[in-house]
């Protein structure tokens, strides 16, 4: 038995199998009914063809850039995916980009590899790289014998004189374009160039077709050296312009973005030396007015000054230093007498002179009882005045 699932559940399923790789950036022709320019700024209306409908949405975002506003009978071009709307369980097409009938099979190609590259992040502006300031040698690819590689080395030269240019022919119309212009462009990469200008001069857009080549695009965004697309008049875009690092309308503005006018860099130089010199004169003005001063003080104006003050107060310090030399002797002398006359007091000579004597053994100890010697053994008795040498008759206590 079949286990049923939820109307939601079936929804989400459809939903997921739209979401392949089939049924996103496709193309859909068909004629325009039921349109509704909402207030929001959406657009709402369906596609239809003499057997089959479906509905599409495009929102405010995707339809400002629309150069036309659609009707109901226009036949269209749409260009998007398929996803499902769940809460009416209504497949539709939400589309990226309207394009009027007959519009060709190169501009389907063109919007849906822009959009492809996109997605990638090919176009991202983070990845786009600053030009150098001062260029010494400038890469340029374009066919030899067009007006472009005139115009760009016209402008070089005249903006700034002495630049380098190297110059790398290519096709740049015709079958063979693409590949030639890929050739060049690893040809430069070799090279010391500092910057490269790739285009040409305007044309159809067929005849720009070589600069929407998917391979030239990543070649592009691939390369080591910062590149400035210059690819038709100013109302044209080329892929090459969304991949470059910079873009230009005109290879004459290109040549002009990529190099500074040397008027402009003269005048600068001029500026900073101006602001140089002010400083400078300004530094000495300053240090001039320190040195006067200076000058004008007592320590300037009369050396000796200085240098008398200093023997002056030398002599007070070494006479001072005298004095307490002096006091120091008469205190050390007053303390040493103090220490002698207390050391006269305990010295065993002061002892002696009222009456006492020291007697000792032999080998010289101090006899303080009789039992420390035998009768018969000597002594020696130390008088105030001299000493004697004496034999223990008898002991008594």
């Amino acid at each position: 038995m079949l286990q049923p699932i939820s109307v939601s559940e079936l929804t989400k399923q459809i939903k997921s199998a739209l979401t392949s790789p089939a049924f996103q950036s496709i193309a859909v022709e068909g004629e325009v009914s039921n349109f509704i320019h909402h207030r929001s700024g959406h657009m709402y209306f369906s596609l239809k063809d003499a057997h089959s409908r479906i509905k599409a949405v495009m929102f405010r975002g995707r339809n400002q850039r629309l150069e036309f506003l659609p009707k109901n009978g226009d036949t269209l071009i749409a260009v998007g995916s398929i996803g499902v709307y769940e809460p009416n369980g209504e497949y539709q097409i939400y589309v990226d980009l309207l394009l009027p009938q007959g519009i060709g099979d190169l501009h389907l190609a063109f919007e849906q590899l822009k959009e492809r590259l996109e997605r990638e992040g090919l176009f991202d502006a983070s990845r786009k790289r600053p030009l150098p300031a001062l260029p010494h040698r400038i890469g340029v690819i374009t066919s030899h014998s067009g007006a472009a590689i005139r115009d760009i080395l016209h402008v070089l030269l005249r903006r700034y004189p002495g630049v380098q240019v190297l110059v790398f022919p290519a096709l740049v119309q015709g079958e063979g374009a693409p590949a030639s212009l890929i050739d060049a462009l690893e040809l430069a990469q070799g090279t010391d160039v500092d910057v490269i200008i790739m285009g040409r001069g305007g044309g159809s857009f067929e005849e720009l077709s070589a600069f929407n080549d998917e391979q030239l695009a990543r070649a592009m965004a691939g390369s080591r050296i910062p590149i400035v697309s210059a690819c038709g008049h100013e109302t044209d875009f080329t892929i090459a312009d969304f991949v470059a690092d910079l873009r230009a309308p005109t290879p004459s503005a290109a040549a002009e973005l990529v190099v500074p006018l040397q008027e402009d860099l003269l005048r600068e130089v001029a500026s900073l030396q101006n602001r140089m010199v002010g400083f400078l004169e300004r530094k000495i003005r300053s240090d001039r007015r320190y040195v006067k001063q200076l000058s004008q003080s007592p320590l300037l104006q009369r050396p000796d000054y200085h240098v008398n003050q200093l023997r002056q107060r030398l002599d007070e310090l070494w006479t001072g230093l005298g004095r307490y030399q002096r006091h120091g002797v008469v205190l050390k002398r007053g303390k040493l007498a103090n220490v002698v006359g207390k050391l006269e007091t305990l010295s065993p000579l002061q002892t002696l002179a009222r009456g006492y004597a020291i007697c000792q053994t032999e080998q010289g100890a101090i006899l303080r009882q009789a039992y420390d010697v035998e009768p018969g053994e000597i002594v020696h008795v130390t008088l105030h005045e001299g000493s004697l040498t004496c034999t223990v008759e008898g002991r008594h206590t």
